[in-house]
């Protein structure tokens, strides 16, 4: 008799186990057309283009992520998450099947919730105070992708949340004898740390971060390619200083931010290069039924050493069919002033797509997006 109750204790034991675990399988396909006029055309004028694309309004991506209940208001926890192209199956790349998030950590009711392992960089934080949420014409455009890069070996905590008020760190570490860095990795470190405060009227938020130079661990704003330096200026490896404010105001979204990027200055203006640019945007979302959007916003960034400013103007959507399907539509124009060729894309320096210097770009995307 003893050892029929054992047994039936274990087995009800190994139920409530299981019942306190969870793995769920998540993703999101992002897919529709583009048409973009103001491209190079190799002969020193600019052509148009139209083609299949995958990502415009947000990343193709799948993942599993899973929490294991331990007691006392403890949980264990892991997120795995790659991107893809929807258009051709493509993954990241070699070796990169996990490329957003690859973690494991442990969280707690008190104390919030800790994380080692590959994450976004905490710059993507600038996502709640875009109204266009980081698609591929929006804030990371006239930055050229410097605020939504990921990071490899991150060390992460996540607070709770205390009378409105919560706080993200984020520091990732070289893995180089040299703190910052030392031409042995593909890292530098980076680090950064993030305040928010929100109510039902308005939310703030406050950031600050840094990307170092693997070469040498400074901000120097110098890529390397093939094993030679390459001037990018502010892009790259730098320091960032955001404020990003959101209001509501029943139907609508007021967002906008400030962005102050800064290097060493150790380029100077010999490249004709920022080393150190101002990045502001401001828009508002109208909720106009519970399904549709309408989306307007103006991104506009200016930088030293003659590099120039540009100016995005953008209008757009969102129509849900269901809760997990949505079609959207973006339109948008990039304005360079004489010595700037910012595109609308978050392209790097000297990028085929990118304008002639003081030609504009612009461009309609149509798509459909669905998450599961």
């Amino acid at each position: 008799m003893k050892k029929v109750m054992l047994a039936a204790a274990l087995m009800s034991a190994g139920v409530i186990a299981h019942a306190q675990s969870s793995v769920t399988l998540y993703g999101r396909l992002d897919a529709g057309v583009e048409y973009m006029t103001g491209l190079q055309n190799g002969t020193g004028g600019s052509t148009s283009r139209i083609r299949a694309e995958s990502g415009d309004w947000g990343t193709s991506l799948w993942g599993l992520k899973g929490t294991e209940d331990l007691g006392g208001g403890n949980k264990a926890l892991f997120r795995l998450e790659g991107s893809f192209n929807t258009m051709t199956g493509a993954g990241p790349g070699p070796g990169e099947l996990w490329n957003r998030f690859a973690t494991v950590g442990l969280s707690n009711q008190t104390y919030g919730t800790f994380l080692l392992g590959r994450e976004l960089f905490i710059s993507n934080g600038v996502w709640d105070f875009d109204p266009f949420g980081q698609s591929s014409w929006s804030s990371a455009s006239l930055v050229r992708g410097r605020n939504w890069p990921q990071s490899s070996n991150n060390i992460s905590w996540q607070s709770p949340t205390w009378n409105g008020f919560d706080i993200y760190g984020q520091y990732s570490l070289s893995n180089a004898s040299n703190w910052n860095g030392n031409n042995s990795t593909t890292q530098g470190r980076e680090d950064g740390l993030q305040l928010t405060y929100t109510n039902a009227l308005f939310q703030v938020r406050g950031m600050y971060d840094e990307i170092r130079n693997p070469a040498d661990g400074s901000l120097n704003g110098q890529a390397i390619s093939s094993g030679n330096p390459v001037p990018s200026g502010a892009f790259n490896y730098s320091r960032e200083y955001t404020a990003g404010l959101n209001v509501f105001l029943g139907q609508f979204k007021l967002s906008g931010a400030y962005q102050a990027i800064r290097t060493s200055g150790e380029l100077g203006a010999a490249t004709g290069l920022a080393t150190s640019l101002n990045h502001e945007w401001g828009g508002v979302t109208w909720q106009a039924t519970p399904a549709a959007a309408a989306i307007a916003a103006v991104y506009h960034v200016n930088g030293n050493n003659g590099s120039g400013n540009a100016t995005i103007y953008s209008i757009g959507g969102t129509y849900n069919l269901s809760k997990r399907t949505l079609l959207d539509i973006q339109i948008a124009t990039v304005r360079n002033s004489k010595s700037a060729d910012f595109s609308l894309e978050a392209n790097g320096v000297d990028n085929a797509d990118n304008p002639l210097p003081g030609h504009s770009q612009s461009g309609v995307y149509a798509g459909i997006q669905h998450s599961f």
